[in-house]
């Protein structure tokens, strides 16, 4: 068998799009199957079924998802309840939320409705990120096939009126963050917000919203039909259930695939992914969750577990799952310049911190690729990172300096010695070792 993860227990049976991924098709893969006798239930229920499943956000940050939708308000008021989907998947190697968009649309609409009802909310945005024209056309055409079978919409055959709306954003990365997002979606520059309040106490119009990540949602159906320590069997204690890995770079076959988590992070490049590149012995480094987190090198990456506190204890994380290789061949510097250079553009410039340090950290970067910086700036650019990280309002400042934290954690002497070989035979360069006239 190849991974650990049993077709039987595949969440997403159409992530490649083999089947039809319209209604009719969905309900013989399971969907919407037993959606009333869930909704049956009490909300009360439902959070404690999906807190028990051990579900953890799937868009980055890995809190509990059951928990979080325990602190929207119990009782409703004139103020309206919503949940927001976040589409918005724009983070640099993250491939996933659009295969559910693109394949299993219903899977995600009937999740809608589940957490809807368990957040006694009776609207749900899906904010699809801007790029996604094709995705959010498929999820369109599903969402009017759910309106005309009456699943959801006024009077629906469940009993819980729920309306789904699909907002199409600009394209910007910083709509991802959740504040960001309910400010674009009101209308307004997508700026992140302060927290306190909270999206549960005053999110979008001000009311009670919880915004969760598009997988997060679209595998609350099967979680309720097959029982919270069904999902709770996978993975290791507080890293549970199924998750959906991108793996792309340096592999023989790059990858989207849904696996158990804690699955070692070797065997999915292995099993999966056909191996490394040129063999696992011209492994560099793995960037394991995304652009935004620190890479880590082939002899830790040896023993990693694809999980949050495998990755976690790494100094590195799991984030979205988005596994980038880079083999022998990978100029690091250069790769992560490009990332800086990423955060640099897609900075909202809210903060000062970010404004001014994601461009400044990018130039720096930009003079240790090609050896122009000197010694001392290494220190420098990572004081700089340190004091851009945690210091504002989202975390971008965070997703740009950790991926600097990560290359010089590492691999510092690979940096030294470009600086090094620089300088050498330039003696008009300021540090260069001048060698005495015979």
């Amino acid at each position: 068998m190849v991974g650990i993860l049993e077709d039987k227990d595949r969440i997403f049976t159409n992530l490649y799009g083999l089947h039809d991924w319209r209604l009719e098709g969905a309900k013989k893969r399971g969907a919407w199957n037993a959606t009333a006798d869930m909704l049956s239930m009490t909300p009360e229920w439902i959070c404690e079924q999906i807190k028990n499943s051990g579900l953890r956000g799937r868009g980055g940050a890995g809190f509990s998802t059951g928990l979080k939708w325990t602190f929207m308000p119990k009782q409703e008021s004139e103020r309206p309840h919503y949940l927001v989907v976040n589409a918005d998947e724009s983070e640099p190697g993250t491939c996933k939320d659009r295969e559910i968009l693109r394949n299993d649309p219903h899977l995600l609409i009937e999740g809608a409705l589940i957490a809807s009802y368990a957040m006694r909310a009776h609207t749900c945005f899906i904010y699809i990120r801007g790029e996604y024209v094709h995705e959010r056309e498929r999820l369109e055409a599903a969402v009017k096939e759910a309106y005309e079978a009456k699943l959801i919409g006024k009077g629906n055959i469940h009993g819980w009126d729920l309306d789904i709306r699909v907002h199409h954003g600009g394209g910007a990365y910083i709509c991802g963050d959740e504040t960001a997002l309910l400010e674009s979606l009101e209308g307004k520059k997508g700026q992140p917000r302060l927290k306190p309040p909270f999206p549960a106490g005053a999110g979008v119009y001000g009311c009670p919203t919880t915004v969760n990540n598009v997988e997060s949602i679209a595998v609350v159906g099967t979680i309720l039909r097959r029982g919270a320590a069904w999902f709770a069997g996978f993975g290791r204690p507080n890293n549970t259930g199924t998750k959906l890995m991108c793996i792309s770079g340096h592999v023989e076959k790059p990858c989207n695939v849904e696996e158990a988590m804690s699955i070692p992070l070797k065997q999915l490049l292995e099993e999966h992914c056909g191996g490394v590149r040129g063999g696992w012995g011209n492994l560099k480094a793995v960037i394991p969750g995304g652009s935004s987190v620190r890479m880590i090198p082939a002899h830790e990456a040896e023993t990693a577990l694809m999980d949050f506190d495998s990755l976690s204890a790494l100094k590195s994380g799991l984030g979205t799952a988005a596994v980038i290789v880079m083999d022998q061949s990978t100029d690091l510097v250069r790769a992560i310049a490009r990332i800086s250079y990423f955060y640099k553009h897609e900075s909202c410039g809210q903060c000062t911190p970010c404004r001014e340090g994601t461009g400044w950290m990018w130039r720096v970067m930009e003079r240790m690729a090609t050896g122009e910086a000197e010694m001392k700036e290494i220190d420098l650019l990572l004081d700089v990172a340190s004091q851009v990280e945690g210091h504002t309002i989202c975390a971008l400042g965070d997703a740009a300096a950790w991926p600097i934290q990560g290359l010089f954690r590492h691999f510092r002497p690979e940096i030294e010695a470009r600086i090094t070989a620089y300088r050498a035979g330039r003696p008009h360069v300021q540090g260069a070792t001048l060698v005495a006239a015979e």
